[in-house]
């Protein structure tokens, strides 16, 4: 996994790749869930979803057998299996491919075995709603438990919640100043906003042409990403937008985004514009501090980074 450290010289850095691993994502959510096995033979193998250093914990409902639970191939890519009671322990040494997928069979103490496959993180392409890691499952085959009940009651709580949060959130954006001034540079009308194109930056990568403009404002900063699909035969997909002061979850800051389109064919061309308010840079001691914000593609890789140096920031 390559590491990425805020340019402190200037205006603007911009990295860019086709295939970085998934930074920062596996601490933007911790997600738990439910997995119910069933027995019938035309269901699917059930899936759990790892990161690179990142602790995934398999729960079930009975005492789990050490000698009995394996994951094939796992030297050279995962830490050792931890089992012990009801848990098993996954934890990869790196991030896997988007094809990497390893199987895992779990023997519980009265001899049932539970199969899975692991894999890279979630991801919209398989019909989640964003790219996560799975930090705990909770797996259970008889469905009828007071338990299983219980936990599908909190997932669907939490699905629940987090609808009514992002409902909340277009509510916001309807009425925010700063979503329409995105919507105004992602459509190109940058003269019926208040910025001042500073940097404009012109990265290339084997599938994607990229032109990066960023814009300093009266109390505000912007940029605007440019993507041209240049690779045959494939769609690029917008995942997901990070803007943080260190990569991680514990300094994310607000943002206004728009987008042109979030799926990209060969050919084509899209745009995302992003604004940020002075009140994002602003560090706990006062300072104004530089950010990064990181664009994820479909297949959970890093598209480009952008970081937005506070001195953008017109008094």
């Amino acid at each position: 996994m390559r590491d990425f450290l805020p340019c402190r010289s200037g205006l603007l850095a911009v990295l860019f790749s086709s295939a970085v691993a998934l930074a920062g994502g596996p601490y933007g959510k911790t997600v738990i869930r439910t997995e119910k096995i069933s027995d019938h033979p035309g269901t699917p193998t059930s899936s759990v979803h790892v990161s690179g250093q990142v602790a995934t914990v398999l729960r079930f409902e009975k005492d789990v057998d050490p000698a009995k639970t394996k994951l094939l191939a796992w030297e050279g890519r995962f830490e050792p299996l931890l089992v012990g009671s009801k848990k098993v322990v996954i934890e990869p040494l790196r991030d896997l491919g988007r094809d990497e997928w390893v199987p895992l069979l779990v023997t519980l103490v009265d001899g049932t075995e539970i199969p899975f496959i692991v894999k890279p993180p979630f991801t919209r392409d398989d019909g989640g709603w964003e790219g996560w890691t799975d930090h705990q499952v909770n797996v259970f085959k008889n469905h009828d438990s007071y338990n299983a009940v219980l936990s599908s009651l909190y997932d669907s709580l939490k699905k629940e919640r987090e609808l009514s949060e992002e409902n909340e959130r277009f509510k916001k954006e309807e009425n925010s100043v700063d979503h329409a001034y995105a919507t105004l540079l992602a459509n190109g009308e940058v003269k019926k906003t208040p910025f001042r194109r500073k940097v404009v930056y012109r990265p290339k990568n084997e599938d994607m042409d990229m032109v990066v403009e960023v814009f300093s404002g009266q109390g505000k900063a912007a940029a605007v990403v440019t993507l041209t699909n240049t690779y045959y035969g494939d769609t690029w997909k917008f995942d997901g937008a990070y803007l943080t002061r260190d990569f991680t979850s514990v300094t994310a800051r607000p943002f206004a985004l728009r987008m042109t389109r979030a799926a990209i064919v060969p050919g084509q061309t899209g745009t995302i514009a992003v604004v940020v308010d002075r009140e994002a840079f602003a560090a706990k001691d006062g300072e104004l501090a530089d950010l990064a914000l990181q664009i994820f593609r479909g297949d959970g890789l890093l598209q480009v980074v952008v970081t937005l140096d506070h001195t953008l920031i017109r008094e």
